[in-house]
């Protein structure tokens, strides 16, 4: 498996996109204190991106697939 590949499935991308808008919730909303806040909205932003895009560098690194066999 390639990093850039898809590898991220629709389950778990729903997931990663509702917790990603959640966290970045909590920043926006000062919910969380400094300096755990920048890391919930890192995390937050990083689940985001991971879950539209499709594609998360870390699956590729441990050669994890949630997307299925044989799609792309």
């Amino acid at each position: 498996m390639k990093i850039g590949e898809k590898n991220v499935g629709k389950i778990d991308r729903v997931i990663r996109i509702i917790l990603g808008l959640i966290l970045l919730y909590l920043f926006v909303a000062n919910m969380v204190t400094v300096p755990w806040s920048y890391l919930v909205a890192l995390i937050g932003l990083i689940l985001l991106v991971t879950g539209v895009i499709g594609t998360c560098p870390f699956y590729s690194i441990i050669g994890m697939n949630t997307l299925g066999k044989g799609r792309s």
